[in-house]
């Protein structure tokens, strides 16, 4: 019996049309467009503007997208891993309000949240239920609304993200295409260096919390920092090696878009030149869950059936990991 993988085999993206530029950033703290991009190679974000929106209204353009680019008629759908840290409300999840949304009424779904990680383990999870064979059309979102939860007086946060998110569609394959491999780290003592403060039930909203501005990300950069670069780089290296990957036979570095800094020292552990690295940051920012699908959607069109691709990823809490791919169709 052939083994069965899961192929993505249709992506699908959104931005919000509100660019908010580095120029408007310098009218409203202290910071500069240099300061901004020197640091982490970002010259602006999008931004969901509109009363009553949320991640569930980007993820649903994004899955219209995908379904389209199949023709597949939403009800086939069957299951929807969202993958988000700004979900829409507490609950319920996101991926149910993301079914009712888009149609998808014979899929059951759930949320996932591992920070900037999310994406890459939803899809780890969501594979699970292609190759046991549970289901043969499964959706894994990748979204977040981070303008959501920053404090634009913070010029070390506000800067970096921004709002925006992707899918894909998972399917069965017999041929050995799809996710072949995923490497999944987490280390909880990490917490205390990326977090949101209050809003959970360790510390429940109050108008205290709220006038303290607890709600907002809060983040020690240079302790992140210092973690990301060397464990999303070493993942990266070790899914390779793993998997028998060199630099001439990896086609695409997907990496997480969190600093310019981090994806060049990802790229140089793997020993990859820039050409094969996707690289979007400056124009969205990081999108927390949004920035992997974001990539594969912007560079779909230039992915050819058979492609080694590695995906790696750093998030708070702390979480990493990478998923490697043999990609299964030609972009067009």
């Amino acid at each position: 019996m052939q083994k069965i993988h899961a192929a993505i085999t249709a992506v699908g993206g959104y931005v919000p049309e509100y660019r908010l530029t580095n120029a408007e950033l310098e009218t409203m703290m202290d910071t500069s467009d240099e300061w901004i991009q020197t640091r982490t190679g970002i010259k602006e974000r999008r931004i969901l503007k509109g009363e009553g929106k949320g991640a569930s209204d980007m993820a649903v353009e994004a899955v219209k997208v995908l379904l389209a680019k199949r023709n597949i008629d939403p009800k086939e759908i069957e299951m929807v891993i969202c993958a988000t840290t700004t979900p829409d409300m507490q609950f319920p999840a996101t991926a149910n309000v993301i079914c009712d949304k888009a149609g998808l009424t014979n899929a059951w779904g759930y949320d996932l949240n591992a920070a900037c990680s999310g994406f890459i383990f939803a899809l780890t999870v969501g594979s699970q239920f292609i190759e046991t064979g549970r289901h043969k059309k499964v959706i894994v979102v990748g979204v977040d609304k981070m303008s959501s939860i920053m404090n634009y007086e913070d010029r070390t946060t506000s800067i970096i993200f921004g709002d925006g998110g992707g899918a894909v569609l998972l399917e069965p394959d017999t041929d050995g295409y799809g996710i072949i491999d995923s490497i999944l780290r987490t280390d909880g003592a990490g917490r205390v260096f990326l977090h949101q403060k209050a809003g959970g039930s360790v510390k429940p909203a109050t108008v205290e919390t709220v006038m303290n501005k607890e709600h907002y990300v809060y983040q020690e950069g240079q302790a992140v920092f210092k973690f990301a670069v060397k464990n999303m780089a070493d993942v990266a290296a070790d899914i390779m090696e793993r998997n028998g990957l060199t630099a001439e036979n990896v086609a695409w570095l997907v990496p997480h878009q969190a600093n310019k800094r981090i994806i060049t020292a990802t790229a140089e552990r793997m020993q990859l030149p820039p050409e094969k690295v996707m690289v979007n940051i400056e124009r969205y920012g990081n999108t927390t869950n949004g920035t992997l699908p974001l990539c594969l959607w912007e560079w779909e069109s230039r992915l050819r059936k058979g492609d080694n691709i590695v995906l790696a990823a750093f998030g708070g809490g702390f979480t990493w990991g990478s998923t490697y791919i043999r990609w299964a169709y030609d972009g067009q």
